[in-house]
């Protein structure tokens, strides 16, 4: 019988062999001890160094070696050096040593000098010719060699070193081979493939929310509005380019920098790819150029001075992965070297003579497929009409006219990378490498420059033709002025604009004249035709600025004159363009050229503020002021920073003009989704047609003092609403003043029955008034109550009966002398009414008669009824008792059907 194993005993056999083979596997996959922190562990022997190395180049012109590998990791959890170098050289059995030197912002923080006859390095002792080198060397540290490298060093991003190896001769002490690298942590701000796929993301949502408000219905001028408000594709390729092409600037940049704009190279045509520059080196030639006039350290040249320069009795008076990079391609600068526009290529891999033809050929790129992405569309669209995917009304306009679209695209192309040709081509004018590319850029340069300016200048003379425009002179008058009330200076003003007026003072006058259209009520964007050949120029601008696309063009044009034509001079390659970006800004805010209101805050400030900044921020770098490495990089931070913030508002006007696009192409739907964007697409819409308008907002009202409420007692506010009405009186009328009004009213037929007043002189204690009590209680007609009848025509003798027939208003005096005390309206809020006919109120305001009576007879009934009233009334009469104790009579009018026949009198 087999004794039975503990299951305790067992768990502990298999967690032994698990830890065992995990052991041994770790060796045999390439892991090594390491000391960290006074700790032994057991680290991958694959990964990633705290320092090492990246490309590298010669550093000497006639190098007897040639180099094929160098790298070099220092890994500070074990504090050793991975080195390995491999090529061949012509020396025949030589001994050597190699002094290898980091160099780090600007000062030599590490040396380390190996003897490979002391220590197993390859073939470095003897070097042989025809043997290849093949040395590989881990070589162990002390805590005292590496204390002169700072912390930083180890997580800044791009950290800005460089590992410089030299090779001696022990038999005549000479340096025979010198090689440098750049130094990396692995932080960096250059990250294509992530920020430039973001960057290129945006710039398409960009460019198909512009082309959708373009296509999308059928009115030119209603497309044209909303086209103007979406986002400019112009303005973000401007905004990308700005960014890159601050590299261009002959400045000595530190090394976060060019990382950064790396992300941006895309933007300026200065995309690598290996098959394309194999083709462009062979059309350029071994002709590269010289790279010492753009400040950048030369590949395989001599660089006596590269790290400092070394020591020859330093050397000979002592006794002694996949984390490298590969050689930098001919005509690249010495790696570690960021110095003007060839610094910022060599991110890129691109080389300086190679510039232009690689944005040329990517250019000729971009137009293809603007024209090809148009074409397909069109087809795209018919296929889904004839699916009926799609309604056959849908952009039956761009459909009718898609090879215009497609035309006019490929000059709004040509338009937009305006600036990057002409810099280029002006770029290859000043560097003068090979004849090849320098013929190219001369047919380039004046085929762009003379058709875009044929184009702008045709546009504007159609415009002028066409929009009956005249010429009349004018004058600047030149005004005294005082900045800050106490620094004089002299402002330019029109005359036309600004008439003379005595609160100046004039310093003189110049002629001038002015160009005026004499038809001002018809704007150039209501012009249907200027708008089907020229809106690709125009149409983003306002009604009265609708030729700021040459000043644009002339802008860009001296922006690469002096960015590219100044390379050499690099003071006044930076001042001229602080000169131009200045005046530049003062007249786009003066201007405000778009019409749309984003465009205008994304080019006059952010824009234009980031290029001054940035301008004046390089001025530091120039290699004449030899600034330290630690403050140039601290400069360059502030740099990032500026443009960041000019990136993430171009982001942010991207998603905003991609909203309102949406809400452009929905324009014809009463709902959107979502629905709370309604109210937000109504106001949108308003300020779209007031900015169409081209009059300026309306300046706000002043606010009004806030009163400050006056505080009430809480025992004098009354516990719940309420009010008293007094009394209620009906206020006299133009028309009770006119009989036949009355009459007609009243419905009295005067030809068939007719009641005769006696007369009244004209007393104004007595007056006599018509009433229209009666109307109100009864009357028989078929017009409604209180409706004028319309009368044939008014004479003079009517005016004159009713001047003479005693018909006066009530004079204020009879009536109640509490009226006085009364609001306004006749009521007051403090008394308590109760609700009457307004026959019984007239009666009971109507003043007492006189001696004389005017009463006509009345019905029995009606008699019995009035004085069964008088009595309960007699108390209210006391309320409208004149002063003499009498009250005037009151005539009352009653309808027909209330009074019996008059008998005849004889």
């Amino acid at each position: 019988m087999v004794p039975l194993i503990p299951r305790s005993l067992i768990w502990s056999a298999v967690f032994i062999f698990v830890l065992l083979w995990t052991l041994v596997s770790a060796r045999d996959d390439g892991y090594v001890e390491a000391k960290i922190n006074g700790v032994n562990y057991l680290v991958r022997d694959n990964r990633q160094p705290s320092l090492y190395t990246m490309d590298f180049g010669s550093c000497m012109s006639d190098s007897t070696f040639v180099v094929d590998r160098l790298d070099a990791a220092l890994y500070k959890d074990n504090m050793t050096i991975l080195f390995n170098l491999d090529g061949v050289t012509t020396l025949d059995n030589i001994t050597t040593r190699m002094l290898i030197t980091v160099y780090a912002y600007g000062e030599d923080h590490f040396d380390l000098l190996v003897d490979p006859c002391g220590t197993t390095v390859g073939n470095l002792c003897p070097v042989d010719a025809g043997v290849r080198l093949g040395s590989h060397a881990v070589i162990p540290l002390g805590q005292s060699d590496v204390v002169g490298i700072p912390p930083m060093a180890f997580d800044i991003p791009d950290f800005e070193g460089q590992a410089i190896f030299r090779i001696f001769s022990n038999s005549d002490q000479s340096e025979i081979a010198c090689f440098a690298a750049t130094l990396t942590n692995g932080n960096s701000f250059s990250n294509p493939e992530w920020v430039s796929s973001i960057l290129g993301i945006f710039t398409f949502v960009a460019i198909i929310s512009s082309f959708a408000t373009a296509i999308y219905g059928d009115s030119i001028g209603e497309a044209r509005r909303h086209y103007a408000h979406s986002t400019s594709v112009l303005l973000v390729f401007s905004v990308w380019q700005h960014i890159y092409f601050s590299g261009a600037l002959s400045m000595n940049w530190p090394s976060v920098l060019p990382a950064f704009w790396s992300n941006y190279a895309w933007a300026g045509g200065m995309i690598y790819t290996e098959a394309m520059q194999s083709t462009i080196d062979s059309f350029v030639g071994p002709g590269k150029g010289n790279l010492g006039m753009l400040g950048a350290a030369m590949n395989n040249a001599e660089n006596p001075g590269l790290g400092g320069g070394y020591n020859i009795r330093k050397v000979y008076a002592r006794d002694s992965s996949n984390w490298h990079g590969g050689t930098v391609n001919q005509g690249l600068p010495l790696p570690g070297n960021y110095s003007g526009f060839a610094g910022t290529l060599s991110s890129t891999k691109i080389p300086a003579s190679n510039a232009f033809m690689t944005g040329f050929l990517w250019f000729l790129v971009l137009v293809a497929i603007v024209a090809a992405s148009i074409i397909i569309l069109k087809l795209l669209v018919e296929l889904l009409v004839k699916a009926r995917a799609l309604k056959h009304n849908r952009l039956t306009y761009f459909r009718a006219h898609y090879l215009a679209f497609t035309g006019l695209a490929v000059l709004r192309t040509l338009y937009t990378g305006f600036f990057v040709l002409m810099f280029l081509t002006l770029f290859q004018f000043s560097y003068q490498t090979s004849t090849p590319p320098l013929a190219v850029a001369c047919i380039v340069f004046l085929s762009t420059l003379v058709s875009l300016v044929s184009l702008l200048g045709y546009a504007c003379f159609y415009r002028i033709k066409t929009g009956k425009y005249t010429i009349e002179r004018d004058r600047l008058l030149v005004v005294r002025r005082k900045a800050l009330k106490l620094i004089p200076y002299y402002a330019l003003e029109r005359a036309s604009k600004f008439p003379r007026s005595e609160d100046k003072t004039y310093a003189g006058s110049l002629p001038w004249w002015r160009m005026c259209s004499t038809n001002e009520g018809k704007s150039i964007h209501d012009d249907e035709t200027f708008t089907k050949k020229f809106g690709w120029l125009a149409s983003r601008f306002r009604r009265n600025r609708w030729w700021f696309f040459n000043i644009w063009l002339l802008y860009e044009f001296v922006r690469a004159c002096f960015l590219a034509g100044a390379i050499s001079q690099p003071m006044v390659q930076v001042f001229g363009l602080l000169v131009v970006e200045i005046i530049a800004f003062i007249g786009i805010v003066i201007l405000r050229p778009f019409e749309g209101q984003r465009l205008n805050v994304l080019l006059v400030y952010f824009l234009g503020f980031s290029k001054i900044a940035t301008l004046a921020l390089s001025v530091p770098l120039a290699a004449r002021f030899q600034l330290e490495r630690i403050p140039a990089t601290v400069f360059g931070i502030v740099i990032i920073i500026v443009q960041g913030v000019l990136t993430i508002a171009t982001l942010i006007v991207i998603l905003l003009g991609a909203a309102t696009s949406y809400m452009s192409v929905m324009r014809n739907r009463e709902t959107i989704s979502p629905k709370r964007w309604i109210p937000i697409r109504e106001k949108y819409f308003r300020h779209m047609d007031f900015r169409a308008k081209g009059i300026p907002k309306p300046k706000p009202l002043p606010k009004k003092p806030k009163i400050k409420p006056t505080e009430v007692p809480v025992e004098d506010i009354p516990t719940k609403p309420s009010f008293d009405v007094m009394s209620v009186r009906r206020m006299a009328k133009v028309e009770d003043e006119d009989a036949e009004f009355m009459n007609e009213i009243g419905g009295i037929d005067s030809s068939t029955s007719e009641i005769s007043l006696p007369q009244q002189t004209h007393s104004t204690s007595a007056p006599n008034r018509p009433s229209r009590a009666s109307s109100v209680r009864s009357y028989d007609s078929s017009v409604p109550r209180g409706v004028r009848v319309h009368r044939a025509s008014w004479s003079t003798a009517d005016f004159a009966e009713h001047n003479y027939g005693g018909l006066e208003r009530t004079s204020p005096s009879m009536m109640d002398t509490r009226e006085s005390n009364r609001p306004g309206g006749g009521i007051s809020p403090s008394v308590h009414a109760r609700p009457t006919s307004s026959n019984d109120d007239i009666r009971r305001h109507s003043p007492k008669p006189t001696g004389q009576s005017n009463t006509i007879p009345l019905p029995s009934r009606v008699r019995s009824l009035s004085s069964t009233s008088s009595s309960q009334r007699s108390t209210n009469w006391r309320l409208s008792e004149s002063p003499n104790g009498q009250r005037p009579p009151l005539q009352t009018v009653y309808s027909t059907n209330e009074i019996s026949p008059i008998p005849n009198i004889p």
